[in-house]
């Protein structure tokens, strides 16, 4: 694997970027803005199955099990724990987050839900003063009053009962190995540190495991006690270890100490759930992906219900004409976010309705491409009968044809901002993701409702699209991002290279990409557009912002009986690989 250097501008990845010609010129050109050297270069490739994950040593972990004997369950357990130690911002125990898996023995697919959950103490004004205005947004993201109760390590026990091969205690050798000794600090994480200095300093536990070298921090080792002995704890006892004994003594006397919402019976009480997938048909592909309290794959599937009434090939990749026509139909999209998803176990979400064909359908009846309808008429479920940054994806497939596509998360890079005392684990701060009323945006600028609104042992919405991919009743791709609200949008242009443009995964990861999530009225631009491209799009009412990227795909494909992963080169340190011994 290529070594990292310290801000090395990549001009071989920059010349191979420029020279692609796909589907025609792409008016949105590549800038390689973060100036590193990413861990990916070329497109891995594999006869024995693919780990692609946000962290190298986190792949190294997931295969190593695989050679062991282990299973894409066993692996995608072992990566996240890995996770939880080399990914900080957002690799987690203290958060929660959604795996969808397709299990080659029954030939089923399932999805788990261990989204974090509102405290037993939480209330729906929580975050409002007595006259009902907004308070102050810190209050649901920064401190202990944001915290929900995390759910992963309940749902990576719950993934093991059922599916798991290897014993539980191996699945964590490594993450604990890896927090005990330390490993280098990668220029990437090292400007990540410095930039959260801040943050992360405000808290002393926190300031003391990541901010004792400021402002020094490449090279150096990240060493992580405490959450070694967390990990070693659930180690030896399960899901047990974090929910009940001293872990869980320790996380609730830091709440208590510190005007938190979580109790020892809030930990005791928190059950994942096992829902449905949600499956729907693409240009005779099927889509698996994850429903409620998930927003994301019904929006995918809404969204793929509008587009397969145009022939996408015959409009040029990210020419005016397809950037306008993606950017309505997200529209559509994130309007009804606003007002009908929620938790299922606490709100009736019109899932089938937003579905459904024929919703799709007219829906395309109502856009006119070389127009843009302006945000005010789209209004949520008109045509109706009656998400931080700080998240990370990874997946996972076997030679067996067992495939898990997972994305977890803090919500903020680090959460929360807290480390509970004793433990090293870093604290999510998903309150931030319920409605603190309607019509207040949270950090994201996204909207929401009733079906939102704060509720004690609710879940928050979220945009998490963890997302798999068949074609003839095996793999075709799996995929999914971190990027807050705009995961779902990166995860459609995702399914849309692949599917109508044929792209391979190195061309999909490197398409740039755009966002509009409805509210506020702005197309956002990866990197650069072209002066005519941009003009004729403002001259439709386009509100154009450019952005440095902030999603990153985990993808892997199964083509011509053989395996192909690729890492995002928009978090440098993400990396695929597929070196996995015959068995």
């Amino acid at each position: 694997m290529k070594i990292l250097c310290k801000r090395t501008i990549v001009s071989l990845l920059i010349c191979s970027v420029l020279s692609l010609n796909i589907s025609g010129s792409d008016p949105i050109a590549y800038m390689n803005t973060l100036g590193y050297s990413p861990a990916q270069i070329e497109t891995a490739e594999s006869n024995n199955g693919m780990v692609s994950t946000q962290h190298f040593l986190a792949t190294r972990v997931g295969e190593k099990i695989l050679n062991k004997g282990g299973n894409a369950y066993d692996a995608s357990i072992a990566i996240a724990f890995t996770l939880a130690v080399v990914l900080p911002r957002a690799g987690n125990i203290g958060g929660g987050g959604f795996m969808v898996m397709y299990d080659k023995e029954t030939e089923k697919s399932y999805s788990i839900d261990y989204r974090e959950k509102a405290p037993l103490l939480s209330t729906k004004d929580m975050y409002l003063n007595q006259d009902g205005s907004f308070n102050d947004q810190m209050l649901s993201t920064f401190g202990y009053l944001s915290i929900g109760v995390p759910g992963n390590v309940a749902g990576l026990w719950d993934v093991h009962k059922k599916f798991g091969s290897l014993p539980w205690s191996v699945l964590l050798e490594d993450a604990i190995d890896l927090a005990e000794k330390g490993f280098e600090i990668t220029p990437f994480l090292a400007d990540i540190l410095f930039k959260y200095n801040e943050k992360l300093s405000f808290f002393n536990e926190t300031k003391n495991i990541f901010q004792a070298s400021y402002p020094n921090f490449e090279g150096e080792l990240l060493i992580q006690t405490d959450l070694a002995k967390t990990l070693k704890i659930i180690s030896e006892k399960g899901r047990d270890g974090f929910y009940k004994g001293s872990v869980a003594n320790k996380i609730a006397k830091a709440m208590k100490d510190n005007n938190g919402l979580i109790t020892k019976l809030d930990l005791e009480n928190y059950n994942p759930v096992w829902r449905k997938p949600l499956i729907s048909q693409y240009r005779g592909n099927n889509i698996i992906t994850m429903g409620p309290p998930s927003s994301g794959g019904l929006h995918i599937i809404q969204m793929l219900n509008i587009l397969e009434n145009y022939d996408l090939k015959e409009i040029n990749h990210n020419s005016k004409e397809y950037i306008n026509l993606l950017t309505e139909v997200m529209k559509y999209a994130y309007s009804d976010r606003s007002k009908y998803l929620g938790d299922p176990d606490f709100y009736d979400v019109p899932v089938e309705k937003i579905i459904s064909k024929n919703y799709g359908k007219r829906i395309f009846n109502d856009i006119e491409i070389g127009q843009s309808k302006p945000v005010g008429e789209v209004k949520p479920g008109m045509y109706l009968e009656t998400e931080s940054h700080e998240t990370t994806h990874f997946s996972v497939a076997d030679a067996d044809g067992n495939i898990v596509s997972s994305t977890y998360t803090l919500n903020s890079t680090f959460g929360s901002g807290v480390v509970i005392k004793g433990t090293g684990i870093v604290m999510n701060n998903e309150m931030d993701d319920f409605s603190a009323a309607p019509g207040i945006p949270n950090q994201f600028n996204l909207l929401g409702a009733e079906a939102n609104e704060i509720a004690p042992n609710k879940r928050p919405l979220s945009s998490m699209t963890p997302t798999i991919v068949m074609k003839n009743n095996e793999l075709f791709f799996t995929t999914g991002s971190p990027g807050g609200s705009r995961i779902i949008s990166a995860v459609l242009q995702s399914i849309l290279n692949i599917i109508d443009f044929d792209m391979n995964l190195e061309e999909t990861t490197k398409a740039r990409r755009i966002h509009h999530q409805w509210f506020p009225d702005i197309l956002e631009v990866e990197y650069f557009i072209d002066n005519k491209i941009r003009k004729e799009l403002e001259d439709i009412n386009y509100s154009i912002v450019i952005t440095d990227p902030l999603t990153c795909l985990q993808l892997i494909m199964y083509k011509d009986k053989k395996f192909y992963g690729y890492g995002d080169f928009r978090r440098v340190d993400a990396y695929a690989s597929g070196e996995i011994n015959d068995r």
